[in-house]
């Protein structure tokens, strides 16, 4: 099995490299779809189903595909030989980074799903300011694991 895992680790890498883009891209895309919606449609409205279209289509076939390969690929990584080592403090501050990230993935999820039922109850105040969450996010994962200190 380790053999297998190391013949295939440029693949898995690259593998889980494009779907965390794909995930971050729908995570930093989400909340601001919802500053728009929140901003510009009336609940009922003809653009209130338009952007909950736009929102569930980005959630339900980018970002959860996205987010599950994210994690299959990662685990995959954490499995392979001689790529990470648990002893060292990186991978510890890049593995909360990625539990948070999924948090905020059904975070906003529920947000959605505010919207459905006509109950959002944030500003588009508030969801450009969340839209920040992934970003200060992504930026500790990937300083972790370029600098591994």
């Amino acid at each position: 099995m380790n053999e297998f895992l190391l013949n295939i680790y440029p693949w898995v890498k690259t593998l889980h490299i494009i779907s965390v883009i794909s995930w971050m891209a729908g995570l930093l895309y989400l909340p601001r779809i919802m500053v728009y919606h929140v901003e510009k449609a009336v609940v009922g409205g003809e653009m209130d189903a338009t952007f909950q279209l736009m929102e569930q289509r980005l959630f339900k076939l980018i970002m959860t595909p996205a987010m599950i390969l994210a994690w299959i690929f990662g685990l995959l990584l954490t499995i392979t030989p001689r790529v990470i080592n648990w002893s060292l403090s990186w991978p510890w501050p890049k593995l909360l980074a990625v539990v948070l990230l999924t948090s905020f993935h059904h975070w906003i999820n529920t947000r959605r799903k505010d919207f459905i039922r006509g109950e959002n109850r944030l500003t588009g105040r508030h969801y450009r300011m969340l839209n920040e969450i992934p970003t200060l996010l992504m930026i500790v994962a990937v300083s972790a694991v370029v600098f591994k200190y």
